[in-house]
């Protein structure tokens, strides 16, 4: 028995896993989440910010801390889309080398693929839930961009596609409005559909029987559902919401302002000016979904690619 440590850095994100390896999968020591936008502007100027690597180390450092208390034999760090897109990434890649060596020695954050970060998150999604389900079609709706697999619990993935739409960029490029225009609500809504129909051409999402949806906007938007008056992760992992209150509390929070949303009882703060980018984003992948594989309804899972970067080292 080991005890690894993963860390996805996303766009909007850093979130840290601590957990047991055993015979039959992992078993969490420590889940932590933290929105530290570290994709803030980046779609705009190619560049992170001072602030925004500022506000990442003092997370990193806090979770690099906490995996050195746990005794963590393995750890791996893998950032995604901002990164992905940041002319001065070496910036990060330093911090990250300094604040993860004292953990193991040598280790560094790691930018991966769209592919491949699609392929973690289906790992890490899927792992619960029974075969018969499948095929599975996994949407990861990340800050930067979302990821969009299909495959089975036997077999694994057998076809997927990351597409460079998500919260956080679709809400800088279209929604600077509080509460957003309808003009700026249709060019999301066009951006969002343009950017996932290059996902469904390679993405044979019809033979799907099984819609499940992880990540921070598809666990609130599945709380809100739910009329939960906090956030519970117990509740909401695994749990099913129809399309007709997805439809609901989507546009919905389309049209709140900030502050309506801020008011919301399962909302986190860091996901209040963004979350209605997303609920444009999970609308198309809800129309898409209903029209090619006759799909109805979402599952949330709080398991993800967190999840598939921890089984990757176990």
């Amino acid at each position: 028995m080991s005890i690894v440590g993963a860390v996805d850095c996303g766009t909007n994100s850093i979130r840290l896993l601590i957990a047991r390896t055993t015979d039959h999968g992992l078993v969490d020591v420590h889940r932590e989440m933290r929105v530290v936008r570290l994709g803030e502007g980046v779609d705009a100027t190619g560049r992170f910010t001072e602030a925004a690597l500022q506000r990442t180390r003092a997370a990193l450092a806090d979770y690099s801390a906490i995996m050195v208390d746990a005794g963590v034999d393995a750890v791996r760090m893998v950032a995604t889309s901002a990164t992905r897109d940041a002319a001065n990434r070496d910036e990060f890649f330093g911090m990250t080398r300094e604040l993860l060596g004292p953990v193991v020695a040598g280790s560094v954050a790691e930018v991966i693929t769209g592919d491949e970060e699609a392929r973690l998150s289906f790992a890490g999604a899927v792992g619960e839930f029974d075969s018969a389900r499948g095929p599975f079609v996994v949407t990861d709706l990340g800050g930067g961009s979302t990821e969009v697999v299909l495959g089975t619990g036997e077999h694994g993935v057998s076809a997927a596609r990351s597409v460079d739409i998500g919260c956080v960029r679709l809400t800088e490029r279209a929604l600077a409005s509080d509460p957003p225009t309808p003009d700026e609500v249709e060019r999301a809504r066009g951006f969002a559909r343009d950017e996932l129909a290059t996902a469904f051409a390679v993405v044979p999402v019809a033979q799907a029987r099984t819609w499940v949806g992880v990540a921070g906007t598809m666990t609130t938007l599945a709380a809100l559902a739910a009329g939960l008056d906090t956030y519970d992760a117990e509740k909401i992992h695994r749990s099913v919401v129809g399309f007709d209150a997805l439809r609901e509390v989507c546009e919905r929070l389309i049209a709140m302002t900030r502050e309506q949303r801020s008011a919301l009882g399962p909302m986190h703060p860091g996901r209040v000016d963004v979350i209605g980018g997303g609920s444009v984003v999970t609308l198309e992948l809800a129309r898409v979904l209903q029209e090619q594989a006759g799909i109805t309804e979402m599952v949330v899972s709080e398991h993800d690619i967190l999840d598939g970067i921890a089984l990757s080292i176990s």
